[in-house]
């Protein structure tokens, strides 16, 4: 691990949107992907011992009301999951995971501290889970407005579960935050990323958040680390599962908005001309995504 850590300072103005989408608020009305909600969330078989609970519309309205994706591990010793969503659909989630197995949630991993990954987690704790989270987000938790509960358990770089004689490996990454942590089901070949990949492109765009430690080089870094893993399988933190070709189309993209920025950059555009050249050649920019512009001048000179 990198122990350098950069933030750079953003106007609230500029950073209200993607700030909400991060913490799952809903900026009523804006950029694709807002409306009403579509139906709760539905339970996906990923393999034999591992489902996935995603929102039936990969889109902002329903990131908004139910939160992130969440993963189901199932072992003769107890569940282990990955994200918690909102506690709003907790009890949904339970019975989803009673469907499946009388065994009880032993881990919840959170894949980052942003609430529609983390706000039902205190929940589980109190029903008897072991909460982990990286230490770089447990500190991101901490500073966050009104907080009144932090995981007992955090980790840096790398970690390792065994539970019913499945390993599960966890790795320190960054890029949506300072301390995204991938988890590795080596057994299945399935990665979760949480929110170092989100889709689809169109209505939950890839965005940094720098007020967390983000940061758009070290994302791509980080991307490419997950290339080189040994999995069939990524399991974003919003929208579908995807392989690892679809992964590679997805980081090539991004590593284009990144170089054509810095190329905007370097001629002196402004803030709108930026935004509106990488709108018209990546469908990219716009909503959630042009919160971070401001940052991204800072950072890709």
């Amino acid at each position: 691990m990198n122990s350098t850590r950069t933030r750079i300072a953003m106007p609230f103005a500029l950073f209200s949107i993607a700030a909400m989408v991060a913490f799952g608020q809903q900026p009523a009305g804006r950029g694709p992907g807002f409306g009403p909600p579509g139906p709760p969330p539905k339970l996906t078989k990923v393999k034999d011992d591992l489902y996935l609970v995603e929102n039936q519309a990969a889109k902002m309205s329903d990131l908004a009301v139910y939160g992130g994706n969440l993963t189901i591990y199932l072992t003769d010793a107890g569940v282990l999951l990955v994200d918690s969503k909102f506690e709003r659909v907790h009890d949904d989630i339970v019975q989803k995971i009673k469907s499946l197995t009388d065994k009880p949630v032993k881990y919840l991993v959170l894949t980052h501290n942003h609430s529609d990954h983390s706000a039902g987690a205190a929940k589980f704790e109190a029903e008897g889970a072991q909460v982990v989270i990286s230490t770089e987000d447990r500190d991101n938790l901490a500073r966050a407005a009104n907080q009144t509960w932090l995981p007992s358990l955090s980790y840096q770089g790398r970690a390792q579960i065994v539970l019913g004689g499945k390993e599960v490996v966890l790795r320190e990454l960054r890029g949506h935050t300072s301390g995204d942590t991938v988890v590795y089901f080596p057994s299945d070949r399935v990665v979760c990323a949480g929110d170092l990949v989100t889709l689809p492109w169109e209505d939950i765009p890839l965005i940094v958040n720098y007020g967390d430690g983000g940061n758009w080089t070290d994302w791509s870094k980080s991307i490419a680390e997950l290339l080189m893993m040994d999995f069939d399988v990524l399991i974003p933190g919003h929208g579908p599962a995807i392989n690892k070709q679809q992964l590679t189309e997805l980081h090539n993209k991004m590593v284009k908005v990144m170089e054509r920025f810095r190329a905007l950059n370097r001629e002196r555009k402004s803030q709108e001309e930026i935004t509106q050249t990488l709108v018209r050649e990546f469908n990219w920019g716009s909503g959630p995504a042009g919160g971070v512009i401001g940052g991204m001048m800072q950072e890709l000179r």
